[in-house]
């Protein structure tokens, strides 16, 4: 497939890229030339390779939940900056209305 200048103009717009005309000849030579290299693909004979999803095997390596101690409320306040009755304290950000709110 043959990528011409349009073509590059044209996605550069929509990207809002703005590209010299040396670029956009520089561009168009170079997608062309990737696009002929995923053309040799489809000369490739997969008759026999059966359809995946992905080339390899995937296996979830995350560990299972499992409940376990909480640290004490003292150690995880220690280096709070502000605290109260127990919990972070932060500045409101919003009012009783629900709208954005002042700092106090």
């Amino acid at each position: 497939m043959k990528i011409t200048v349009e073509d590059v103009e044209h996605v550069a717009n929509l990207a809002r890229l703005q590209l010299t005309d040396e670029e956009k000849s520089s561009y168009a030579t170079q997608l062309s030339a990737i696009l002929e290299y995923f053309d040799k693909l489809s000369e490739v004979d997969t008759e026999q390779v059966a359809p995946m999803s992905h080339p390899i095997d995937l296996e979830n390596v995350f560990r299972g939940d499992q409940a376990g101690e909480s640290m004490p409320p003292q150690a995880v306040l220690a280096n709070a900056p502000e605290q109260a009755e127990g919990c972070f304290q932060v500045p409101v950000v919003l009012d009783q209305e629900g709208t954005a709110g002042e700092s106090t």
